[in-house]
């Protein structure tokens, strides 16, 4: 029988993921799914950057828990747009300051901003070497969270009408390398359900969205995406890449275990 160790000494088995997966195919809506997962793992976090799946979510829990909020994790790549950290504040002020929680923010490891991360890596890293741009603003910082924090399981954004590799997404996914479960709560919604429910509760959402934008990244590797097109179509334009890493693990495990060694 498959069994994987997560953070905090937890083990699950595949029998269980697939138990899990097949249960939550018959839940009615993700608020359902969301209730399921706030009482069934401990050290429960969630992950976003702020797209309109994330920004659901949130605001979804934000309507099931009354005397806080299952408490969220950004990666600041040091990359983003300023729309994006505009957006942070306006979520942390909305969603978490009123329960006098913080959003937990990670950054590339002993960096604080766009310039000190070129003068240590270079100009354009993200041309040169994309794995290692990714590694550095993406999947380390993250794992780095989820040992900090203590972390368990991770609500993300993903969906399958994203299209590329997430067409054929399950609710529950372990995450070896971090040692996580992960939790796609939406992941049967498509694009035009998250926009109503983001209407209709008049969340807070990036102001780029109303300029083309469906997916929203790195300022240097996203753009407006025509009509027709999946919704990550404008991420990394004209790159076969469709992940950035925090949602790729295995690319990074060697880079991760080689920065564990050296810090033990």
């Amino acid at each position: 029988m498959t069994q994987y160790k997560l953070n905090n000494d937890i083990v699950v088995t595949q029998v269980q993921i697939d138990h899990w997966n097949a249960a939550l195919s018959q839940m009615p809506s993700p608020q359902d799914i969301l209730k399921w997962a706030i009482t069934t793992f401990p050290h429960l976090f969630q992950t976003t950057a702020f797209g309109l799946t994330g920004l659901a979510t949130i605001d979804m829990l934000s309507k099931i828990q009354e005397d806080h909020i299952t408490p969220l994790i950004f990666i600041d790549t040091l990359h983003h747009f300023p729309q994006s950290l505009e957006l942070l504040r306006k979520v942390e002020d909305r969603y978490y300051t009123p329960h006098n929680q913080s959003i937990h923010i990670f950054k590339p490891e002993g960096l604080q901003s766009e310039a000190e991360f070129a003068a240590k890596h270079g100009d354009f890293l993200w041309e040169r070497d994309d794995n290692q741009y990714d590694y550095l603003v993406k999947a380390e910082p993250a794992h780095r969270a989820y040992n900090e924090l203590g972390v368990t399981a991770v609500f993300t954004g993903r969906r399958k009408s994203q299209g590329g590799g997430r067409s054929d997404l399950k609710f529950i996914e372990v995450d070896e390398v971090n040692g996580i479960v992960k939790i796609n709560p939406l992941a049967d919604w498509d694009f035009k359900q998250v926009r109503a429910y983001i209407d209709e509760n008049q969340v807070p959402y990036n102001e780029l969205l109303d300029l083309g934008y469906k997916s929203i990244g790195d300022y240097h590797s996203t753009v407006p995406v025509a009509d027709g097109e999946d919704e990550r179509a404008g991420r990394w334009k004209g790159k076969t890449k469709t992940e950035c890493g925090i949602h790729e693990t295995s690319r990074f495990a060697q880079f991760l275990q080689n920065n564990n060694e050296l810090k033990s």
